[in-house]
């Protein structure tokens, strides 16, 4: 393996110094691919010269706020839950010193089977049973992830744990209301619907916030017991809160085969097999012993929170932020507002 000489966003000799120092039996040259997908941090896998594997990932490129894309927070987490039944990659070294590659890293290690970006993908990979296996395993593992009490894994000081909720209605109400492109009353009618049936929190427990399949590597389809999830990824928005706004947004982005919706028509689970949301609401309450008779809630509010997220990224279209080649902009403004009318339909469904 010859030695590369320029990778973006990584300084190649200062870095092969760095993990041959830090990491045990790495045999140096090393090898830096950029892994496509995401649009934050960036994620490199890196292979040495006996062929085995690592994944690397560091903050995006340019001027950052200083409090944006804190390394550390995912290296804690997948630190942290690393010991349990909770399948992450294992966390290897992590890297503060920005001289290094002008932006904190960690490297753990690298972990074999298939991203479920869409649904050719779950389709060419693996079949009808196996699918099902797989997304039984996916709603097991948030259940096991709920189970632990932030404290007694180390994570307990990394945010505040109450009213989690109301300040996430907070936040992106005051997202939306920077930078809303036109008037619609129905983002305010159901903020305020919602800010009046917020459920009582339970026990703060990590909250993922954005656990879906894309987010997670599906292992082996003939695995034992059938294909599982290998491991989650992208804790870059982890945080402590309640759990159930996770199970929340696992419904509201699981169409059924038949009903994938604008945001969601490409998603892994139109493709038959998968459980349904009826059976992954029935078996996470059995596995978590939690109450789940105001999960409608909770799907309101992921829907809500998609429509004022979805608005700030039209807005930087509209606004000549972001390159509009190729992209077809008035479905970002068609999203946003089929996801507030989801939002409502679920609240109605609570009554």
């Amino acid at each position: 393996m010859s030695q590369q000489t320029e990778v973006a966003g990584i300084d190649v000799p200062r870095v092969t110094e760095w993990i041959a120092q830090h990491i045990t039996d790495v045999a140096p040259p090393l090898e830096f691919i950029r892994i496509k997908g995401g649009h934050s941090n960036l994620t490199y896998e890196v292979r040495d010269a006996t062929g085995r594997g690592l994944v690397l990932r560091r903050p995006p490129l340019g001027n950052l706020l200083p409090t944006a894309h804190d390394m550390s927070r995912e290296w804690r987490f997948i630190s942290a839950f690393h010991p349990t039944e909770v399948p992450v990659a294992h966390p290897l070294a992590y890297c503060e010193d920005a001289d290094v590659t002008g932006a904190p890293f960690y490297v753990m290690a690298f972990v074999d089977g298939h991203v479920l970006h869409g649904a050719d993908v779950a389709e060419r990979e693996y079949t009808s049973e196996q699918r099902r296996s797989l997304g039984l395993s996916f709603i097991d593992v948030l259940a096991e992830m709920h189970t632990h009490d932030p404290d007694s894994i180390g994570v307990g000081d990394i945010a505040r744990k109450d009213g989690y909720i109301a300040r996430q209605l907070k936040r992106w109400y005051s997202q939306w209301n920077a930078s809303k492109t036109r008037e619609l009353a129905l983002v305010d009618d159901v903020h305020d619907e919602l800010s009046k049936r917020i459920p009582e929190q339970g026990p703060a427990r990590v909250v993922h916030g954005d656990y879906r399949l894309g987010n997670c590597i599906s292992g082996s389809p003939n695995g034992p017991g059938g294909a599982k999830i290998a491991a989650v990824l992208d804790w870059e928005i982890a945080t402590l809160g309640d759990p159930l706004a996770d199970v929340g947004y696992v419904l509201h982005s699981w169409p059924e085969p038949g009903e994938g919706s604008l945001a969601h028509r490409m998603s892994p689970t139109t493709v038959e097999g998968f459980p349904t949301r009826a059976e992954l609401v029935e078996r996470y309450a059995d596995a978590s012993g939690r109450d789940l008779s105001q999960i409608e809630f909770y799907v309101a509010f992921s829907h809500w929170k998609s429509a004022c997220i979805v608005e700030g990224v039209y807005a930087r279209y509209l606004n000549g932020a972001l390159d509009t080649s190729g992209v077809n902009v008035d479905a970002f403004k068609t999203s946003v507002e089929m996801s507030v009318k989801s939002a409502r339909d679920a609240l109605a469904r609570l009554n």
